[in-house]
C-alpha cells in the first residue's frame, strides 16, 4: 500500500479500515469508504478500460462522475463510475470494453 500519501502539510487524511478486493483476480489492498478508482489508483492500476470503437485506454480523469473514462464492472455489474463509488471488502472489480447497452438488460414487457 505505498501509492498513498501518508502526511500532508495543510490535509488530514481520515481513512477507513484496510480491506482487500479483487481487481481481474488479482488480490489488492484499500481503504473502506474510499473511491474504488482512488484505490486502483495506489495500487498501480492506471487503465481502468477501453474504449469501444478504437480499443484506446482510459484511466481515471475527472473524478467527479461526469465522464464515462471510468465505467467498470463491480461484482457484475456494469457500467459503475468507480470514481464515485465507495470501496467495500471483498468487491470484484473488471475492466470493460465500451459501455453496454442498457435497453439489452431491459424486460422486454417494459415496452409499450
Amino acid at each position: 500500500m505505498s501509492g498513498y500519501l501518508i502526511e500532508h502539510p495543510i490535509l488530514e487524511f481520515k481513512r477507513g479500515r484496510k480491506v482487500t478486493f479483487f481487481f481481474e483476480e488479482q488480490k489488492l489492498e484499500g481503504f473502506e469508504g474510499q473511491p474504488i478508482a482512488a484505490a486502483l489508483h495506489a495500487a498501480g492500476i492506471r487503465v481502468l478500460r477501453y474504449s469501444d470503437k478504437y480499443n484506446r485506454p482510459r484511466g481515471f480523469f475527472c473524478a467527479v462522475g461526469k465522464c464515462s473514462s471510468c465505467l467498470m464492472e463491480v461484482d457484475g455489474k456494469p457500467n459503475v463510475m468507480v470514481c464515485m463509488e465507495p470501496l467495500q471488502a471483498g468487491m470484484k472489480v473488471r475492466r470493460q470494453k465500451g459501455k453496454e447497452d442498457h435497453n439489452d438488460r431491459c424486460s422486454m414487457s417494459n415496452t409499450k
